[in-house]
């Protein structure tokens, strides 16, 4: 049996918006003991956040141990392979309680590294803070690289747009970690206990989950209800093993055998 593994922006809610056929079909495979995991590349909310937050959207029996995002990723892959352990962040309380369970001490004096999430509060002053900061010799983190997120009748600016412009500024790339890099993937295996043949990868976005799934060797089910749509898919050239128009198509059920 597969285990379900889902993006959340764009998949399962945009921004305060539930996806109604997401919110039916993870209640239903919950109610079956069908295993169902989150992955996202949104680095704002710690997994205790995105229970509440998606509590209010109608999703229930959810587990915080049964998310894994992109701030948990880059603070456990700096810890392994970078020396130091002072940081700066840019972000919210997924960024931050990631890099504390990870053993980093959070500063703003001479950090190791400043790792850039997404803060939709953030402003000028901020960035200006963390560019100073890179520019005198710290190490730059992206938690993700996203260009855009869906929200309720459109878009906003993705992280991965926030992470360019401090490459740009500084001259300086920061590590493929998140989606669609298959150290994401790794990561979460590892985190898991799985193995990339017992998962199906279930995203809105080519360029990200469907992506991750290529570059990891996991199957993959796009979904309309997010960034991309069938259309993009032969000018990304990013091929999908499934393409449904919306969650209601599908049952827990079938998903697990695909």
């Amino acid at each position: 049996m597969k285990t379900l593994v889902f993006d959340l922006d764009g998949t399962l809610y945009r921004g305060t918006e539930p996806i109604e056929s997401g919110v039916r079909l993870v209640n239903e495979a919950m109610k079956k003991k069908i295993p169902v995991l989150f992955l996202t590349n949104n680095s704002m909310r710690t997994p205790e956040e995105n229970v509440a937050h998606m509590e209010k959207m109608g999703y229930h029996n959810l587990l915080p141990e049964k998310f894994y995002n992109s701030a948990m990723a880059a603070a456990e892959y700096v810890a392994a392979h970078e020396e130091g352990t002072k940081a700066f962040y840019i972000g919210q309380n997924g960024m931050k309680q990631a890099l504390l369970d990870n053993g980093f001490t959070i500063t703003d004096e001479k950090p190791d590294f400043v790792f850039v999430g997404l803060d939709k509060n953030a402003d000028y002053a901020a960035y200006s803070k963390a560019l100073d900061m890179l520019l005198n010799g710290a190490k730059l983190i992206g938690t993700n690289k996203d260009r855009i997120l869906a929200k309720p009748g459109g878009f906003e600016v993705g992280n991965g747009s926030v992470v360019a412009l401090f490459e740009y500024a500084i001259n300086q790339k920061s590590p493929d970690i998140s989606k669609p890099s298959p150290v994401m993937m790794d990561l979460f295996c590892r985190h898991f206990g799985l193995k990339p043949e017992d998962i199906l990868l279930i995203g809105d976005n080519l360029e990200t989950d469907i992506a991750l799934g290529l570059n990891s060797n996991v199957k993959t089910l796009m979904v309309e209800s997010g960034v991309h749509h069938r259309q993009d898919i032969e000018r990304l050239n990013i091929h999908p093993d499934w393409v449904i128009g919306d969650l209601s198509e599908v049952s827990p059920e079938q998903l697990t055998t695909i």
